[in-house]
């Protein structure tokens, strides 16, 4: 048998050396490893960070945008529409989307009025930030929206918002305030209400494609109108009381001025004007003078003056032994007190009733009648009845910025303080406080609060109506017919208010004329205060109505009873108000002769009123002087009230001589001197 080396059947496996094995293995644990690492990695992304990554990717495909929510709606008490929000174009940008920042900017800029080079400037920090949005301008008008439609501009798109609008543009601008560019209130009802007159927004879900472009859009949540509010304001009272005062404040060159017309028998405010004015559309002046702005009826406290007398002589009423025929002694006209005298502004009275004290706007009775309550029942009883008519306080009214006025304690009052709080001077008062102060006589005696909102309304909630709030009773029932009534002589012949009057209705009410303090010359000025305090009818008043000129040169008397005169005439008339008394029947060939103006007696002012011409026609309305010879001063007192004619007296007894004499004409206004002897 043949030996040697075994026979091979096939092809021999290479053989390989260890290195080549060593990198082998170490490829294939590489291999693994990197396997491994994706495992982990997919398990990290599909599992660990699944909702981190979701998230992320939500942020990028979806937007929620806030849905704003229509502002409440305003009316009047008849449901007139104040104020209104309307849908506006606003212009946007994508500024991801703009290519040249440059031409995009100057192009809008020419047709919406704006800076190009500013414009440009935030579009380029917009790309940089890469923010895909941004306001160009808001709330365009539909010409600048159909200009920038026809530019086709990429990036560039518009969106509704929303607007304030006010149908009546100026009327009741004071009482409706406005809003901001974000349409939040800024004044008025606007800003008092503010958190009932906003809506809820709502919110809406958008799926974006990597443009950023909206593919499809889902409502979250329906944004929720605001509260619609019903005011108190009757707009044709309310465009009759601006009308009246605005003119009568341009006749006399004041520079602010303000009316109040309230129901006193709810404090329903049917009107609220204040001057100077301004339309709540336009925007805020580039001078920044905001002063048009200002409610003067309730942010603008004055030194009321003689209207303030109304107080002093009900307290009288209430705390003394005084009643309205009660001779006061009113000195001749001067009366001093710890050295400081103070005077009437014409020749003095000597004893008259009280009624006449108010008819006749006296100083000094008023400081007579103030001192009485000092001696009954000292200072604090005085001041505590000013609170009581709801001075030093705000009223509470829904309305932004009153101001509370002022009134001292009795423990900051000087010696002479009773003689200058008697006659509305060391106290300041709104025209609100004034209308609410009125509203406690005509309303028997009781307080009412002010209210300017009669009811709300959210959608789909039930109807607010408002309450009348009363208050307690300040002076009695009695106390405030005796008040009603001799407030009515005020307004009758030999008063000081009679251009109030109101042909067919009985009216009753108060002037008055405080110099304005001028703190440089640190006195008074010759510019007043010039206000009106009335109601009507006097019987059962339904309406209040208060009227201030400030900076006038004529008094109280002569330019704020005839706003009241034109205010409560058409409000009688649009609220069909009956008549007290029929008016007589004139002949063809007869005129209505007009109503004397007589000019009240000023605070602590020396000051002569204006002359009255009298002329022929004048003279065949005079009428005779009675007959006083041989009566008593009682007699005398009566007898001339009812008449409405000023007495001065001198001696004591019986009536020995009178000048005019019995019969002799005698002119609107003018005194009888009398002389008494035993």
């Amino acid at each position: 048998m043949q030996t040697g080396t075994p026979y091979s059947w096939g092809p021999q496996e290479p053989h390989l050396d260890e290195k080549t094995v060593r990198r082998l293995r170490n490829l294939a644990r590489f291999g693994l490893f990197w396997a491994l690492a994706i495992v982990l990695r997919l398990i990290q992304l599909q599992i660990l960070s699944r909702d981190a990554y979701l998230e992320t990717a939500k942020s990028q495909q979806e937007r929620v945008l806030e849905v704003h929510a229509p502002r409440g709606t305003i009316y009047t008490r008849n449901g007139e529409t104040l104020a209104m929000s309307t849908a506006m174009p606003s212009i946007v940008v994508n500024p991801m989307l703009v290519k040249s920042p440059e031409l995009t900017a100057g192009l809008l800029a020419g047709v919406l009025d704006i800076k190009p080079e500013e414009l440009q400037a935030k579009i380029q920090d917009a790309k940089v930030h890469r923010r895909g949005f941004m306001w160009v301008k808001r709330l365009v008008s539909s010409a600048e929206l159909e200009r920038v439609k026809a530019l086709r501009l990429v990036g560039v798109e518009w969106r509704d918002e929303s607007a304030r609008f006010y149908p009546k543009g100026a009327t009741a601008a004071h009482v409706l305030g406005g809003v901001n560019h974000l349409e939040a209130g800024n004044g008025g009802v606007e800003l008092a209400l503010n958190d009932e007159l906003e809506g809820i927004p709502g919110s809406v879900q958008m799926l974006l494609d990597p443009k950023d472009h909206s593919y499809s859009s889902t409502i979250e949540t329906r944004p929720q109108p605001g509260k619609a509010l019903w005011l108190t304001i009757d707009e044709r009272l309310q465009y009759v009381a601006e009308q009246a005062l605005a003119k009568a404040a341009d006749g006399c060159n004041c520079k602010t001025g303000s009316v109040v017309v309230m129901d006193p028998r709810n404090g329903d405010i049917l009107a609220m004007a204040s001057y100077p004015t301004y339309n709540p559309n336009e925007p805020l002046p580039k001078d920044g003078d905001l002063s048009p702005r200002l409610n003067n009826a309730i942010s603008a406290p004055f030194e009321p003056g003689s209207v303030w007398k109304v107080i002093t002589l009900a307290t009288g009423l209430e705390k003394t032994s005084l009643g309205p025929d009660t001779p006061i002694n009113c000195l001749g006209g001067t009366i001093t007190l710890h050295g400081r005298t103070i005077h009437e502004a014409k020749n003095g009275y000597g004893y008259i009733p009280m009624r006449m004290v108010l008819a006749k706007s006296s100083n000094v009775g008023a400081i007579q009648v103030a001192l009485e309550v000092q001696r009954r029942a000292g200072n604090e009883t005085l001041y505590d009845y000013i609170l009581r008519f709801g001075f030093s306080k705000k009223t509470g009214i829904d309305l932004p910025a009153e101001d509370p006025g002022i009134v001292h304690p009795p423990r900051k009052w000087s010696g002479t303080s009773i003689g200058s709080i008697a006659m509305g001077h060391e106290v300041t008062a709104t025209t609100l406080q004034l209308a609410q102060a009125a509203s406690v006589i005509a309303n028997n005696g009781r307080m009412v609060r002010p209210r300017i909102v009669l009811q709300k309304k959210r959608e789909g909630e039930p109807l607010e109506i408002a309450p009348v709030v009363m208050g307690d009773q300040v002076i009695s029932q009695r106390n405030a017919d005796r008040m009603r009534e001799m407030m009515g002589d005020v307004v009758k012949k030999g008063g000081t208010g009679t251009a109030a009057a109101v042909d067919g209705y009985d009216v009753g009410g108060k002037t008055g004329s405080a110099q304005i303090w001028d703190p440089k010359a640190r006195n008074y000025s010759h510019k007043y205060n010039a206000s009106f305090l009335g109601m009507v009818p006097l019987n059962k008043p339904q309406l209040v109505i208060v009227v201030t000129l400030n900076g006038s040169a004529l008094y109280g008397g002569v330019v704020g009873a005839p706003v009241f005169h034109q205010i409560a005439s058409a409000a009688l008339r649009l609220m069909d108000v009956r008549r007290d008394y029929d008016l007589p029947m004139l002949a063809d060939n007869e005129v209505e002769k007009p109503k004397p103006v007589e000019v009240e007696a000023m605070n602590d002012a020396a000051v002569p009123p204006p002359v009255e011409v009298i002329t022929a026609d004048h003279l065949a309305y005079l009428n005779p002087a009675p007959n006083l010879m041989g009566k008593t001063l009682p007699v005398v007192l009566s007898e001339t009230a009812a008449a409405g004619i000023l007495v001065d007296t001198k001696g004591s007894g019986i009536v020995r001589r009178q000048n005019p004499a019995p019969g002799a004409p005698m002119q609107p206004g003018e005194r009888i001197l009398l002389e008494f002897a035993r």
